[in-house]
């Protein structure tokens, strides 16, 4: 700072002026006087003047460097304190040790800066502890202004609204939107952000984007005047509850179908037999055959069942040893020759390699995977077709597979159903009629819980009037055995 400009020189100055005004209006007017009434020591007067304006000159001198010293080069050092702590750096003090009123202000500045610094410190690890919130946050977190611009998200949706972006709305753009499109309200949150603006409430809702379902809360951010600032969206995605939910749904629908259907039958029948309707011997014991074999179907479901919730459990009791696959697909093919014949189907078994064994497996349990997925071969494949075994080993060393496939020539399955097929009572009857088929519908469902047991794989290709193919992998060395 310029010295003149200060207090002090701007005081210093006007002393100077003061004090040459007098000096030069004695000069005027007493030098004169001094000629003519003091001539004999007018001299020695004259320089006693010179003096006293010397004095004078030294003494406004010392006097403004005593108000530098007391009060300009503190105020100097506040001021460049207070610039510090406009530039952020809260840790500035001032070392002003004095009792009057300067040093009262050092003190007041040194705790309002350890008061500001205290608080800005509790504001950043506030900040921080937000910011970590949201960051560990699985639900993504959107906050708006009352503009509906974005002003803060989390990294889930910084991932989300990216794609929301690419998605084509068909939604027309006003010409006076001057801000990116991802800094919007997203197009499936706009009517929640809007109804969330009129009532001034929280709102929520099941959001639905492309295949995805999103639940949606969304609250207002109040300002100081209890106007609405803007709002904070949490968004979870629930696709997979919504999946299951409805899968479950789906499963009490069919349980209570496939049980309902025997349970009829055998109540229909037998109040035949107590009505005496069954006119001859032969006829009452077809009415209890029928009974007996409906009987026997509802004990297979629930059986079924039983398993397929153990498995699903995690549950699965597997009694792993070396196996050779080789023996149990030569059974399984004799056991299905005798059916084949009498279906008029030609099975065959292609056994590509001899080394087909598996250090740990279930034997049991896979000749029930073969049985299960032959039995569907066989009722989905018309006479005069071919259904095939193939058995071959893919790979070698720790890695090595064993690929084993049920090829079928019947009416194939429609794409849109091969995603669904693996799960329970999933029926494609579009295209594969069961025609006098027993089946739970479960045994897909089981065959893939135990091969998956097996640290396996199973896929299925197919198509329309031409076959299906069912693929089985199982690694030769279980490693979770």
């Amino acid at each position: 700072m310029n010295f003149w400009t200060s207090l002090v020189g701007k005081l210093w100055a006007t002393i100077i002026c003061l004090v040459a005004c007098i000096l030069i209006t004695m000069a005027l007017f007493l030098l004169p006087y001094i000629d003519t009434n003091f001539s004999n020591n007018s001299g020695d007067i004259k320089r006693l003047f010179t003096y006293t304006a010397i004095i004078g000159f030294s003494m406004t001198t010392f006097f403004a460097l005593f108000l530098l010293t007391k009060i300009t080069q503190p105020m100097q050092k506040l001021i460049s304190a207070t610039e510090a702590i406009s530039k952020g750096e809260y840790s500035t003090r001032l070392s002003i040790v004095t009792s009057d009123e300067i040093g009262k202000l050092a003190n007041t500045f040194n705790h309002m800066a350890a008061e500001l610094e205290e608080n800005i410190r509790n504001l950043n690890q506030e900040k921080e502890h937000l910011a970590s919130v949201l960051r560990s946050m699985s639900d993504a977190v959107i906050t708006f202004n009352n503009s509906g611009h974005i002003i803060l998200t989390n990294p889930p949706a910084q991932k989300l609204i990216p794609k929301w972006k690419d998605i084509d709305w068909d939604m027309e753009q006003s010409n006076d939107m001057e801000s990116k499109p991802e800094e919007q309200v997203p197009k499936p949150l706009l009517d929640l952000f809007e109804r969330m603006l009129q009532e001034s409430a929280d709102v929520s809702a099941n959001v639905h984007v492309k295949q995805g379902v999103w639940s949606v809360r969304m609250a207002p951010l109040y300002a100081d005047d209890d106007n609405i600032r803007g709002a904070v969206a949490v968004l979870r995605d629930v696709t997979e509850q919504v999946k299951l939910e409805k899968m479950r749904q789906d499963f009490v629908a069919n349980v209570s179908h496939e049980i309902r259907t025997p349970l009829s039958m055998m109540q229909g029948y037998s109040e035949a037999l107590l009505d005496g309707m069954a006119a001859s011997p032969e006829e009452g014991q077809e009415l209890i055959q029928v009974i007996h074999d409906e009987s026997l179907r509802m004990g297979r479901l629930v059986k079924d069942l039983l398993d397929l919730a153990r498995m699903e459990a995690g549950h699965t009791d597997l009694h792993l040893r070396r196996l050779d696959m080789n023996e149990v697909l030569e059974r399984v093919f004799r056991k299905f020759s005798v059916r084949a014949k009498e279906s008029g189907l030609d099975l065959l078994y292609d056994k590509r390699t001899e080394d087909l064994v598996l250090e740990a497996a279930d034997e049991d349990k896979l000749e029930q995977v073969l049985t299960n997925l032959l039995d569907n071969a066989f009722r989905h494949t018309p006479s005069g077709k071919q259904i095939r075994i193939a058995a071959d080993r893919l790979g070698t060393g720790h890695a090595s597979e064993l690929q084993i496939k049920i090829e079928d020539e019947g009416a194939g399955i429609p794409q849109e159903d091969l995603p669904y097929v693996f799960e329970r009572f999933y029926k494609a009857d579009k295209a594969r009629v069961r025609g006098g088929s027993n089946g739970t519908g479960l045994g897909l469902a089981i065959v893939k819980n135990i091969v998956e047991s097996h640290s396996g794989s199973i896929r299925v290709t197919s198509q329309i009037g031409e076959g299906t193919v069912f693929s089985i992998r199982l690694p030769v060395e279980n490693h979770e055995s």
